[in-house]
């Protein structure tokens, strides 16, 4: 058993990767599984005989369905640091295998951080990384455990499998504990029981080449296959499939070494259809195995698509320039932490579809197949990178396991026409995890890294983010712009990219931005720029992302209002309209995310950098952005999540429009003020705003545009207080909504006359008593019971659960506030 089990180890990181056509050989195991988040004594524990109310039935397991993640909630809970531990999972599996003397596996889809795998008592295999996939051969540890009288006796035929999940801090293991996201713990990705014949494939490469014309494809195909009934001859068939399912290529090899990875041949097409965000059409490749009784059919989904970044020049998609239009995602969500479902995830790419998205950075680790596969289908183009994400450079353990990941990666993922770029590290010039930081052997280890990417894959680029004095080794570089945040203005922005530009032969910038407080707005959100230098760089430097000390800057003494942020993107956007030589930019990020190094945030523990919250909610971001990227006619007002604006009666406000239209109209409490045209470089708004005097109390604001022969509209509700006022001397609390069990609860500063304090940003902590329970530790501005104010105002939901409850909520220095709530 021994020597068969780990007959599989040199292939323990890169079996059953690929995009199988699954059939009848795979059953996810995503349902029922006993967890326990802390460690056990030993493997004995997990299976041992167990009478109710015996000793040995704690501790209590409890009953999850995969995909999980055992941080779901702490990772942004207010009060505590987030679990970093051992888990155990458990579960008693059925398991005939169809194929005569096949071989069964677990194949992981991402498992955080270092996970160990049993059946019964023998350990069946292991794995250090929380993000590339994976399986274990379970095969002869299955047979043996069935011949154990106990297999009957204590398990009903049954086999029981445990897992020991851990994501324990380590210094020698990547990503870096520095980074600015959770490491995650948890089966927090789909689990699979896959049944193979003695014969299978472990992989296909298809290197599908077309001429920046189209005129002429080529498809060169290679296989890795897995040979346990060591068969001398074995034939492999490939067929191409067109977008449309017709047939238009095909070849046969026969092979009698099957040893390494086996070169089929090349497909040649003519004037194939090619593969465009704006039409993502892909081909299927079939691959079919074949030695005596053994069949294993194998399906690829591969496009057709001519990438060529110029030197100090924009990037050409099929001949033609396409500005990269960016952002980035992490795997993270209100509620679930890693363990996203792939509804959610469908979700969350096709929000970044429709907001004029075509390429994305998945910071900053292989992500979920859900992912590359949407990207595929969708036509958003990609930079998929490998965690080593600061700290420094560990050991030879550390350096190995950066190889693999990286190995890994690219093979499980050589095949998405999506994919352009691999990144090999970000922000490696971060010190902190060991006492030498020594740049020479950083970028001794980079230029192995990179030499390693081009051997794997010579077809695609290589990228790093932030590591200057590595920016020579590979393709593509990014170097760290946060004009207007971390350093100097937004007006920055293009003299730096120029800059930077001018120092490297491909330029590509990601990450620029800044965070947001969902639902905070200001009358004035530039004033802060009036104590930030500009001119002097817009590197983010060592210290920058402190909210206390060193220079002024807006991520310290701005406002962190939507406002703001809105400004920002805006000019950066029109910037980029004036930039022929852009390769593009990806803004960071798309979605809210959790980090455990930001505890102070608005939102504790949650970096509040994205245009939508961690629960899908836009912010008013979202809009610029679509306003610049979209063909299809949208109008949006910003402002929809500010309820309240203030000043004199008399004082003149500016109203934005942010649309793709050329002329939109404003219309304020049923009168028209005219109509204004769309100006890229009119900033901001592109010219769509409008100066007016609002009445006091309710305004109907409605905006309505015009692009070719269609018409849109928006209209929206904004009150307008001209009352002044003091500091706030009290809390109102009050139940604003009510969905069946669900209260929505209100808290609004007030002064000694009753006026709302609109500029206040006060800390609040909601809190219940009795059965009601807060929807809190999901990460957004309405959703955590420690919040800093939006304008004078917080919301969280309760959970009435049928019965009464009392909430209350407490800030510093003012007098607790309280309310009985019950079910309506």
């Amino acid at each position: 058993m021994f020597k068969s089990t780990f007959r599989l180890l040199p292939l323990l990181f890169i079996i059953g990767f690929f995009n199988l056509t699954w059939a009848q050989q795979s059953v996810r195991i995503n349902t029922q599984w006993d967890f326990l988040r802390s460690d056990l004594g030993g493997i004995w524990e997990a299976v041992r005989p167990v009478g109710k109310g015996d000793p040995e039935s704690v501790p209590i397991w409890q009953t999850v369905d995969l995909p999980h993640c055992f941080n779901a909630e702490d990772a942004v809970d207010p009060g505590m640091n987030y679990y970093q531990g051992p888990g155990w999972y458990r579960k008693r599996l059925p398991i005939d295998n169809p194929y005569e003397n096949g071989r069964i596996l677990l194949h992981f889809e991402g498992v955080g951080q270092k996970t160990e795998v049993f059946v019964y008592t023998t350990k069946v295999g292991e794995h250090t990384g929380g993000y590339d996939e994976w399986s274990v051969d379970i095969t002869e540890a299955v047979e043996a455990f069935k011949e154990n009288p106990i297999c009957t006796k204590q398990f009903n035929g049954e086999i029981p499998i445990a897992i020991k999940v851990d994501n324990s801090r380590d210094l020698e293991m990547i990503p870096s504990d520095l980074s600015d996201f959770n490491l995650y713990g948890g089966i927090y990705r789909h689990l699979n029981l896959r049944y193979v014949p003695q014969l299978f494939v472990d992989g296909v490469f298809a290197e599908a080449k077309v001429d920046d014309k189209g005129k002429e494809g080529k498809v060169y195909v290679k296989t890795r296959l897995v040979n346990y009934a060591d068969h001398q001859n074995v034939a492999v068939d490939v067929t191409l499939l067109d977008p449309a399912g017709k047939e238009v290529a095909q070849l046969t090899k026969g092979f009698t070494d099957l040893n390494g990875d086996l070169a089929i041949g090349e497909l040649l097409i003519n004037k194939p259809t090619l593969w465009h965000p704006d039409v993502p059409e892909r081909y299927t490749l079939v691959v079919t195995a074949k030695a005596g009784s053994d069949i294993y059919v194998h399906r690829e989904k591969i496009g057709f698509r001519h990438v060529a970044f110029k030197e100090k020049g924009p990037f050409y998609l099929n001949g033609k320039r396409l500005l990269l239009r960016g952002t980035h995602r992490h795997e993270d969500h209100a509620g679930v932490g890693a363990a996203m479902t792939d509804s959610m995830i469908r979700q969350e790419m096709l929000m970044m579809k429709e907001m004029g998205v075509n390429f994305i950075r998945l910071g900053h680790y292989q992500q979920s197949r859900e992912v590359l596969n949407a990207c595929d289908s969708l036509g958003i183009l990609v930079w998929e990178e490998i965690p080593w994400c600061r700290g420094g450079l560990g050991g030879s353990a550390y350096q190995e396991q950066a190889k693999r990941m990286l190995t890994n990666m690219i093979e499980q993922h050589y095949n998405h026409p999506s994919i352009i770029i691999w990144g090999l590290g970000n922000e490696n010039d971060w010190p902190g995890d060991f006492s030498v930081f020594d740049k020479e052997k950083i970028r001794v280890f980079m230029a192995e890294l990179n030499d390693l990417s081009h051997r794997l894959d010579p077809t695609r680029k290589t990228a790093i983010r932030r590591c200057d004095f590595c920016k020579d080794i590979v393709d593509v570089y990014s170097p760290s712009i946060w004009a207007g945040w971390y350093r100097g203005q937004y007006t920055d922005y293009k003299e730096s990219s120029e800059e930077e530009m001018r120092q490297v032969n491909h330029f590509l910038h990601v990450e620029w931005g800044g965070d947001s407080h969902a639902g905070r707005h200001a009358e004035n959100p530039d004033k802060v720029l009036a104590e930030v230098a500009g001119g002097s760089g817009t590197d983010e430097r060592a210290g920058d992302a402190s909210l206390y000390g060193g220079a002024a800057r807006v991520s310290k003494d701005g406002d962190w209002s939507e406002s703001y942020i809105c400004n920002l993107i805006d000019w950066h956007l029109k910037e980029q309209k004036t930039m022929p030589w852009l390769t593009g930019t990806a803004y960071w990020p798309f979605k809210d995310f959790s980090t455990p190094v930001r505890p102070d945030n608005p939102v504790p523990y949650v970096n509040q950098k994205g245009v939508v919250e961690r629960n899908f909610e836009k912010k008013e971001a979202y809009y610029v952005f679509q306003s610049y990227w979209t063909e299809k006619p949208m109008v949006h007002i910003y402002g929809h999540s500010w309820p309240t604006r203030w000043g004199s009666a008399d004082e003149e406000k500016m109203v934005k429009v942010y649309s793709n239209a050329s002329e939109v109209e404003l219309f304020v409490n049923g009168k028209s003020l005219g109509s204004k045209k769309r100006n890229t470089q009119d900033f901001p708004a592109a010219g769509l705003r409008w100066m007016i005097q609002f009445k006091d109390g309710e305004n109907h604001i409605k905006a309505v545009a015009k692009k070719g022969e269609e018409t849109v509209d928006d209209e929206f509700t904004q009150y307008y207080q001209t009352a002044k006022w003091e500091r706030p001397e009290r809390m109102l609390l009050e139940q604003v909504d009510q969905e069946g069990d669900m209260a929505s609860i209100q808290v609004t500063l007030l002064d000694a006359e009753g006026a709302i304090c609109l500029d206040a940003q006060n800390w609040v902590v909601f809190e219940t008593i009795g059965d009601g329970k807060l929807i809190d530790n999901q990460g957004t501005s309405n959703g955590s019971r420690k919040v800093q104010l939006y304008n004078g105002r917080a919301m969280i939901k309760v959970r009435l659960n049928g019965t009464e409850c009392v909430a209350s909520v407490q800030s510093d220095d003012l007098p607790t506030a309280m309310i009985t709530l019950n079910e309506k």
